[in-house]
């Protein structure tokens, strides 16, 4: 397997281009073996179900790093996509019509959505033990489902070329109520902080809300709808990214 040229960077892990259209994502050196394999096993859990995303082939281990092999997709970021176009509406058109068609299918090989707001709920509230039981209790009263819910469905995680999208990163699938994904985009759109470096703070904060908004429309849901599924999420990113609400207003 022959090791190209970086294509793209994140916060936990490298992009490298390979041979025979596929990438090699690969993790920085300490990050969590385990978090890494359930990603793996998510990623091949879906392979062949009907939306437009890369597949996963094998985990490797490079200079002490591990990795996962996924097919290579073309494109820009629909978040870079956004900033350079300015197109609010077309942004939540293309968002909701690929979600729509995650959301079609079902599965059960991968764990619960409530399993991963009870483990940052958790640690979100460790010092509230009131707080922490009503959430808790909030959270024991929303529906079980088998809908299969990326978990970290965004601009930034979809890739667009030439008008067709594909959805990137499957470290947070799981299985639940379809109103639980829309809630959790919303959320990642609107809600979390902007860094106090930012310029133009106020109208970057207006366009999450613009998005958010258009997107409800376009999925034809209400705030109403998913206001308990955003009530939980909020504490339990809290304690899923508490790095996300230092250096932030």
């Amino acid at each position: 397997m022959e090791y190209k040229n970086i294509i793209g960077l994140g916060n936990t892990a490298s992009i490298y281009e390979l041979d025979k259209g596929k990438v090699l994502k690969l993790f920085k050196k300490g990050y969590s073996l385990k978090n890494v394999e359930e990603e793996f096993n998510r990623a091949k859990a879906i392979n062949d179900l009907d939306f437009p995303k890369p597949k996963a082939y094998e985990l490797v281990l490079f200079q002490d790093q591990i990795g996962i092999v996924y097919d290579k997709v073309e494109g820009e970021s629909l978040l870079d996509w956004l900033m350079r176009t300015g197109d609010v509406k077309g942004c939540a058109v293309y968002m909701a019509d690929l979600h729509k068609l995650i959301l079609k299918n079902n599965i059960r090989t991968v764990p619960s959505y409530k399993e991963f707001l009870k483990a940052n709920i958790i640690k979100g509230l460790s010092d509230n033990s009131k707080k922490l039981e009503e959430l808790l209790k909030i959270l024991d009263k929303l529906p079980d489902d088998f809908t299969l819910c990326h978990g970290d469905f965004h601009p930034g995680n979809i890739l667009i070329d030439n008008g067709r999208t594909s959805v990137i990163d499957f470290a947070n699938i799981c299985h639940g109520p379809y109103l639980y994904d829309i809630a959790r985009t919303v959320f990642l759109i609107e809600y979390t902080p902007v860094p106090k470096e930012v310029e133009n703070k106020e109208g970057l904060l207006q366009l999450k809300k613009s998005l958010a908004d258009l997107y409800l429309m376009e999925m034809d849901v209400s705030r109403e709808e998913i206001k308990d599924y955003l009530l939980v999420i909020g504490v339990a990113r809290r304690g899923e990214c508490p790095q996300e609400y230092c250096n932030c207003d």
